[in-house]
């Protein structure tokens, strides 16, 4: 069978991707090994976090400024509502990279912010006990995807736009010319002008290319804080992320979101415990829990309170933590989007957009100069 564009992943940017392409018409084939949404790869766990004041580098918020204007446009096409906007919190040190590269974002892109000093912070936010010397910084349109949603939303567009996708249907290998490709799965061959490798941390095993790529084990925890939910209800407790002790991982949470007895979500945004998505360690363990309440009790005293469930997730890690998007460094007939470093969820519609235009050759004013994958070429 022959088609305009394979994908090999229908994940966040798999299903955003295949949305973008067939709704331009291209005649698209999607595969996944599972049936997506799963809890098995990066794309599950109920939330993600989505914020504008983007401290990791004021290159990405242009894009993530288009991902909420697609966002929007994939919630009017499917009456399905994938941002829900609580508010978001950056609280760290004053003098810390966290804090002042937010604050250095929002000027930069006029984004609309408040800088609360501890005393300030406290009052508005009664659940947070803010360090001496921390400041907080509240995004007024951040807020929540759920992850679930946003793929099942983009699959469904990308379906009544004439896409083929399988489910369950694992590649066992796929070669490319500069002008084709040859795709072979558990239940067939077929054939493309375009191949885009979308596969999570599954990439550096389907890219076949030395790019550095590692996977880590994350958890997140859903506790039911001391005292009850009532201070961490979504109208009175924004999505956050607070900066680690010196040489620790930030941390990050949500409110209440699943109800009265659903506790909230908190997790450390990093992990040294390399693993595969066959090998990664699914277990709970005590210590996991303990080093999630450890890092946030500080600032959020109620957080010492009982585990309802916890989950693992698997981030696929670049040496800078930026995202992998473009062309493979070998293959031209094939694109590549990987290496998204626990931060790129977010980001995914517009993500789809750029592959659909990297896989049809059409024009993008998108800037993507950080993510080349050939800045890791040798």
């Amino acid at each position: 069978m022959s088609f305009d564009v394979i994908i090999l992943g229908l994940g966040a940017m798999g299903s955003a991707a295949a949305h973008h392409l067939a709704a331009r018409g291209q005649h698209v084939l999607g595969l996944d090994q599972f049936t997506p949404p799963h809890d098995r790869g990066s794309s599950h766990g109920g939330s993600r976090i989505i914020r504008q004041a983007y401290f990791e580098s004021p290159d990405y918020i242009p894009l993530v400024l288009r991902a909420y204007e697609l966002w929007r446009e994939i919630e009017r096409d499917t009456g399905i509502r994938l941002i829900h906007t609580t508010g978001g919190l950056v609280i760290g040190n004053e003098d810390g990279d966290l804090v002042r590269r937010t604050i250095a974002s929002a000027k930069e892109h006029h984004i609309p912010i408040d800088v609360l000093a501890p005393a300030e912070l406290a009052a508005r936010f009664p659940a947070f006990s803010p360090h001496p010397g921390d400041l907080g910084v509240f995004e007024h349109l951040a807020g929540y995807l759920v992850p679930e949603d946003c793929i099942r939303a983009q699959l469904q567009s990308a379906i009544h736009s004439g896409a083929q996708l399988h489910f369950d249907e694992k590649v066992l290998s796929w070669t490319a010319a500069p002008d084709h490709v040859e795709v072979a799965t558990t239940r067939g061959s077929y054939s493309a002008r375009h191949l885009i490798i979308t596969a999570g941390p599954w990439a550096a095993e389907a890219l076949q290319s030395n790019l550095p790529l590692s996977v880590t084990r994350q958890v997140t925890a859903w506790i039911q804080p001391k005292g009850g939910v009532e201070g961490f209800l979504p109208d009175r407790f924004p999505v956050f992320i607070a900066e680690g002790a010196a040489g620790k991982y930030a941390s990050y949470g949500f409110p209440a979101i699943d109800g009265p007895n659903g506790g909230i979500k908190v997790a450390i945004h990093g992990s040294d415990l390399s693993c595969t998505p066959d090998t990664v360690d699914r277990q709970i363990h005590d210590a996991d829990v303990q080093q999630i309440i450890v890092s946030l009790q500080g600032r959020i005293p109620a957080i010492a309170g009982d585990l309802l469930r916890a989950k693992t997730c698997l981030y696929t890690m670049t040496p800078d933590e930026h995202f992998i998007i473009g062309p493979h460094p070998r293959l031209p007939s094939c694109t590549i989007a990987c290496g998204f470093s626990g931060h790129g969820f977010k980001f995914a519609p517009v993500i789809g957009e750029i592959l659909a235009g990297l896989a049809t050759r059409s024009s993008s004013t998108h800037p993507i100069a950080l993510f080349s994958p050939e800045r890791f070429a040798h």
